[in-house]
């Protein structure tokens, strides 16, 4: 935990660092050349003053039997010596002294590169605060007309154009709801009602059969279609829920063995608490499971197993089935998709079901995969993080 800390601090203040790291380079690099400069410029007057002085005294004309050579040059020698020195000194003085300051001057770089970058940072922190429940939230950004003011102000555009289709999507899926369902109850109302009228004939009661069925399979349709738009849209219920109350709640409301193709399940199911919408997460497991059955062969199989791993809860569902070729498995959590292509066999689904599992599973922050099994079936595994402190 404190590594993951640490990684996200210095994940944050990355750019910081960089310019502070910018800036002192650049002090350093000029603090070098400027030193340099300062040790030849000192070297050249040093030479002009003392030593080149003192050989012109030595070359002027006077009696060479009242000039001491020897201590000449012994004095010439000391000259040199206290000039060599002196750079030494020097050098040593301001290197230490660009040190100290470079030291400074990393810190006020830091400090200049914070102040610049915090307007960024809200910028940042409203970005990751986005969610379509918080659309309505502005950055307001407040300052001179600069770059950051221009980012921000196109920022809070985007949000406001993002609230219009968003209240507008939400708009057409509750009309559409209300406007699908009502022409389809109705007719069902009708066709039931005329298939216990005593005077009906028996073709009429067998064309009202064949459209209650065609009527249900648009109704699953509509149910299928409005489920998969919400569930692409953001949470409104986050809470603790039991994962393996919800798998078993799902459980309950499939019967294997009044099917054409009865099959045996096998369960594994440990408690996981996760964290989002129970009825959402029912659905999902619910699409998994019916998904296998409907896909299976008569006397077929399937393994559910719940675990938690990695702090992740995982649903694997398993089950026996035609072979699925493995460049088709990715296509299949497409919408109105069904294995080999087929759009035509509808008895079977919409073709939506691993679709609204998709979406559920991503509107919980979660993953999805499916991987075709050799014996012929898929394997699909859910991973949702817990969301639980």
């Amino acid at each position: 935990m404190i590594v993951d800390r640490g990684r996200s601090w210095w994940s944050s203040r990355r750019l910081r660092l960089r310019l502070t790291l910018l800036y002192g380079g650049l002090f350093f690099v000029a603090g070098s050349i400027l030193l340099w400069l300062t040790y030849l410029i000192t070297g050249q007057a040093l030479n002009q003053q003392f030593v080149t002085g003192f050989r012109k005294i030595q070359n002027a004309p006077v009696d060479l039997a009242a000039r001491p050579m020897v201590e000449d040059v012994i004095f010439q020698g000391d000259i040199e010596s206290r000039a060599g020195n002196v750079l030494s000194e020097m050098v040593r003085s301001s290197m230490l002294v660009m040190i100290l300051v470079g030291v400074v001057a990393l810190v006020l770089g830091y400090v200049v590169a914070d102040r610049a970058l915090r307007p960024l940072d809200r910028v940042t922190e409203a970005a990751q605060r986005l969610s379509e429940s918080t659309l309505h939230e502005r950055i307001g950004l407040r300052g001179p007309p600069d770059e950051v003011r221009r980012l921000a102000d196109t920022f809070d555009a985007m949000l406001e154009r993002l609230h219009r289709v968003f209240d507008a999507q939400r708009r057409f899926i509750a009309n559409a709801s209300h406007e699908l369902r009502t022409p389809l109850a109705i007719n069902r109302t009708v066709l039931e009602v005329s298939l216990e009228e005593p005077a009906a004939s028996e073709d009429l009661k067998a064309l009202a059969r064949a459209l209650l069925g065609t009527n249900a399979r648009y109704e699953r349709l509509i149910e299928g279609l409005l489920l998969l738009a919400q569930s692409e849209q953001e949470l409104t219920v986050r809470r603790p829920v039991d994962l393996e109350q919800v798998v078993r709640t799902a459980l309950e409301q499939i019967d294997l063995q009044s099917r054409k193709r009865p099959v045996t399940l096998h369960q594994d199911l440990r408690p996981v608490l996760v964290e989002g919408d129970p009825l959402f997460l029912e659905r999902c497991v619910f699409n998994l499971l019916e998904n296998a059955i409907k896909h299976n062969v008569r006397d077929g199989e399937i393994w559910l197993a719940l675990r938690r791993q990695g702090g992740d809860a995982v649903v694997t569902v398993r089950n026996t089935g035609p072979a699925v070729p493995p460049y088709e498995v990715d296509d299949l959590f497409e919408p109105f998709s069904r294995l080999d292509g087929d759009r035509v066999r509808s008895f079977k689904g919409a073709g939506l079901g691993l679709s609204i599992v998709r979406a559920i599973v991503r509107a919980h922050g979660g993953q999805v995969t499916a991987v075709a099994r050799p014996e012929g079936g898929l394997s699909v595994t859910v991973r949702l993080p817990h969301g639980l402190s």
